[in-house]
């Protein structure tokens, strides 16, 4: 099945919906240091990117009516900037606001399904009303907002309509949820909201696929031994969560995957900065501190999230944290195993702008587990 991704950044969304069985008919990112990443990454041959059509670009410019109709799944992630927690709050008065863009491209292209995500700040209190309004443009693309009207009587229309039991025109079935990478194998507490929608012809019913991890799992591994045994833990150096209460039977789930996990089989960079050097992207960044607020990610369970900061990189964010309360900088390849890039990706430009790159994108199994699930029934419609 084709595909078109706006908004690429790095390619976390991308390759995980590759890897679900979506081939691109067209990548655009405006970002010159997200395309010299996925240009590298091309030139060196990685499968998952290699025939990616990439146009480094503007969006707005772009015409998409050549796809219409040819095309089963458009996907991205419009800038979050307005409604990022670190952010200036400005959602729709934001001129980076790309959601109107994503909302251009479904109406031009009428993909058979769409997968857009965003911060999960979108859904705050806050911005409640621009959330509902967002997902009421995606349901109905072709009611457009008229000359000068503002976006709260535009919502207002679309309110109408949608509840008009008119169903003219270009429709899609739309449910949003906030989903924890943790929860679906990610060695990080990334979440992000999702808008999944199916065009209405297409008949599809759909939910969001249940998570397969959880904390409860990795705290009965832990009490029960299995997971310090696994890594060779002594008795002495093994620490469990506080208030861990432990149930007769181990949960169905599998245990959330941690940093310790995420890091296995990397040399540390501070121990053996020969072995680490031979691998790409794995080299200690000093100067890491901790303060309140910034006191790093425990090795022992899924990393904080990790964030790209807008004037770099926050100081404990994106910090490994061990028990004796050593503290350091991840690497760059240390933070793609988070975000579950695969190890032949390389990541372009300096030490802040990779981490910007990663601290931006999808995890890739996360990705990969909601894309599967669409796939699967596209093949079956």
């Amino acid at each position: 099945m084709n595909s078109i991704e706006l908004f690429a950044g790095a390619g976390g969304l991308g390759i995980g919906l590759h890897l679900a069985g979506f081939q691109p008919s067209r990548v655009i990112e405006w970002n010159s240091y997200c395309c010299d990443t996925i240009r590298e990454n091309q030139h060196r041959g990685v499968e998952t990117v290699k025939q990616w059509p990439l146009t480094e670009g503007d969006v707005r410019l772009i015409d998409f009516s050549s796809y219409e109709g040819k095309v089963d799944l458009v996907s991205g992630g419009p800038p979050c900037q307005p409604f990022s927690v670190g952010g200036r709050h400005k959602a729709h008065n934001d001129t980076r606001d790309m959601f109107p863009q994503a909302i251009r491209a479904v109406r031009e292209i009428r993909p058979r399904a769409f997968i857009f995500e965003n911060v999960k700040g979108l859904t705050r209190t806050t911005f409640r009303n621009y959330f509902e309004y967002i997902k009421l443009q995606l349901e109905h693309p072709e009611i457009l907002p008229k000359r000068e009207e503002d976006w709260a009587d535009h919502l207002s229309r679309l309110e109408q309509h949608h509840t008009s039991g008119s169903r003219q025109g270009l429709n899609y079935r739309v449910i949003t949820q906030v989903l924890n990478a943790a929860d679906y194998g990610v060695p990080q507490k990334r979440e992000r909201v999702f808008f999944v929608g199916f065009r209405e012809d297409t008949g599809i019913t759909w939910h969001f696929p249940h998570g397969t991890h959880s904390r409860d799992a990795l705290i009965w591994d832990m009490l029960h031994g299995h997971y310090w045994e696994r890594h060779e833990v002594p008795k002495r150096h093994r620490t469990v969560p506080r208030h861990a209460k432990i149930s007769r039977d181990r949960p169905s789930t599998q245990a959330w995957r941690t940093v310790r996990d995420a890091l296995t089989g990397l040399p540390d960079p501070v121990k053996n900065p020969m072995e680490a050097s031979q691998i790409a992207n794995h080299r200690f960044q000093p100067g890491a501190r901790s303060y309140a607020g910034h006191t790093g990610s425990p090795i022992d369970e899924p990393a904080k999230t990790l964030k790209a900061g807008v004037h770099g990189v926050p100081g404990g964010e994106n910090m490994l944290l061990r028990p004796n309360g050593y503290i350091r900088y991840f690497t760059v390849r240390e933070s793609a195993r988070l975000q579950t890039f695969p190890d032949d990706f390389l990541f372009h430009g300096s030490w802040t702008e990779t981490m910007r790159q990663l601290g931006n994108a999808v995890p890739v199994d996360l990705a990969r587990f909601v894309g599967q699930s669409v796939a699967q029934h596209l093949r079956s419609a």
